[in-house]
């Protein structure tokens, strides 16, 4: 029989949880961390997608680099990685979003070229 609940903290995500989503049988993402002697200075989190009309794509969903590293090339490298594993993984290319008011971000971006879209507007249903 089916029951519904009210959902509860435990429900967000947790680093119990990304273990099992991320590392477990069938993983949900990949995650790629930039680090020097043996300290994390970025981590890139992608996971597949599909387009109708573009095939098979890699979804950049989290670009973060600390703070003390930012500046400093660790961006650019964690980007260029995540690009040449799309290539590597058959991918037609790479997609993310950037939010509208982070200008540092966006001028990032555009050093690669890229086309940010002003026509789309992301949906959600969140659950």
């Amino acid at each position: 029989m089916v029951t519904i609940r009210k959902a509860r903290v435990e429900d967000v995500n947790t680093e119990l949880k990304m273990r099992e989503e991320g590392f477990g049988q069938n993983p949900a993402f990949e995650a790629f961390i930039a680090e020097e002697n043996d300290r994390a200075l970025g981590v890139a989190i992608t996971y597949y997608r599909y387009s109708t009309w573009k095939g098979r794509r890699l979804f950049l969903e989290d670009l973060i680099v600390a703070e003390e590293s930012r500046g400093k090339g660790v961006g650019r490298l964690l980007l260029d990685f995540v690009i040449s594993h799309a290539k590597n993984n058959d991918c037609s290319g790479v997609m993310w979003q950037v939010l509208d008011w982070n200008k540092s971000a966006i001028d990032f971006y555009k050093s690669y070229c890229v086309s940010i879209d002003s026509g789309w507007l992301n949906c959600h249903l969140d659950f």
